[in-house]
């Protein structure tokens, strides 16, 4: 057993934690007070080749798989959420075709993504149909036009990068959209300016402000046999699972950099005569932040190698959701504890803590909530797919 990173791996991670340090955290509070798209920033990593970190080498990207995408999210959360989503969707969408889609989709969809010139968003919730994955109402009715062809109709909701997609995953119903049958569900992949594709509003947050999340309507929208990938529920699950330590990167490196800023702040700031971080409580507190940090690491090191082995499909959800759970429900508390820290400074914008524990609220929420991640752990332990004996 070798808990060292491999020497690509750690190269990859010193140039995402420079990249960090010199573009991103300069721009982490005007992307949060704008709530501007930060092209600069992708730009930034476009020039560096990190858009296509998950990407196989042979459709333009680096193959550095889940776990390379994990650690660099991990570095750039460090000083931005924002940031660290924008690389997160470019696995995201991608995920479906990597894992279902023909060779064909694969060559259209991939390369874009890995280069830059294009973006690409998600597009599962809906307004009555959240975690409730079996109860969308999009649809699907087959195209009396083309054969094999469908006609696309719905609105998806709270869709990460959706102004900026230039294309979409999206699920659908392919029969009575009242029926709950898993079989029911399709995966169609869906070009942003095709025609009865219209975005007509988007959402106001209270964090992870500059990647905007909006609403999609598709209304009567073409969908080609060639934008068709062969996979139902189980594709859904199969992508989410393959994201949790992905999602979990997020909420390690917020942690981190949440600490690390207030473990400074009260080493300098005086208190009684002496430093906030001379006293014991002070310190114990800290402590156990940091353990849990290294905690959430290791089950999100883990689940990304796993992921990466092609481990995520139903035996493997506990492990996957595992990390995914307590590294969002970590980063929640421990950056609670930085504005605590802080007192009546950390409620303030003159410092990055109360930005964190905003941003932090999200992660409990998105790609399955901690109650959904609970309940898919319980599931493997009382089925014995987590089991001790």
């Amino acid at each position: 057993m070798n808990f060292q990173l491999p020497e690509e791996l750690i190269a990859l991670q010193e140039v995402v934690r420079r990249l960090a340090q010199e573009k991103i955290q300069p721009r982490a509070r005007a992307i949060d007070t704008s709530g501007e798209y930060p092209e600069d920033i992708f730009q930034a990593f476009r020039h560096a080749d990190l858009l296509g970190l998950c990407i196989p080498e042979e459709y333009g990207g680096s193959g550095a798989g889940i776990l390379g995408l994990t650690i660099a999210i991990e570095e750039v959360a460090k000083y931005s959420n924002v940031v660290g989503l924008m690389l997160l969707l470019t696995r995201l969408p991608t995920g479906p075709i990597m894992i279902a889609g023909s060779e064909e989709q694969k060559q259209r969809y991939l390369p874009g993504i890995a280069s830059g010139q294009q973006r690409a968003a998600f597009c599962l919730s809906e307004p009555g149909a959240g975690s409730d994955v079996a109860g969308m109402q999009t649809r699907v009715i087959p195209d009396p036009d083309v054969e094999g062809g469908f006609l696309l109709s719905g609105t998806k909701c709270w869709i990460s990068g959706g102004m900026q997609a230039d294309w979409f995953v999206v699920f659908a119903k392919m029969g009575d959209p009242s029926s709950r049958s898993h079989h029911e569900i399709g995966c169609f992949i869906v070009e942003a300016d095709q025609v009865g594709v219209s975005r007509p509003r988007v959402d106001h947050k209270m964090g992870v402000r500059g990647i905007d999340t909006a609403d999609i309507v598709f209304d009567r929208v073409a969908v080609a046999p060639r934008q068709v990938v062969h996979g139902g529920f189980s594709l859904i699950m199969q992508s989410l699972n393959a994201m949790r330590p992905v999602v979990a990167a997020r909420g390690i490196g917020l942690a981190e950099g949440a600490l690390m800023y207030a473990t400074e702040y009260v080493k300098a700031r005086p208190a009684f005569n002496k430093t906030i971080a001379e006293f014991q409580g002070i310190q114990w507190e800290i402590a156990k932040a940091a353990t849990e940090i290294e905690a959430a690491r290791l089950l999100t090191y883990r689940a990304a190698w796993m992921a990466d082995q092609g481990q995520f499909t139903k035996e493997f959800v506990p492990m996957l959701s595992m990390c995914k759970y307590y590294a969002a429900e970590m980063a929640v508390k421990v950056s609670g504890l930085c504005v605590q820290l802080l007192g009546a400074a950390g409620y303030m914008e003159d410092h990055p803590v109360e930005q964190f524990y905003r941003d932090a609220r999200q992660l409990t929420i998105v790609e399955g909530t901690s109650q959904i991640q609970l309940g898919l752990i319980a599931k493997g332990v009382l089925g014995h797919d987590l089991w001790w004996d």
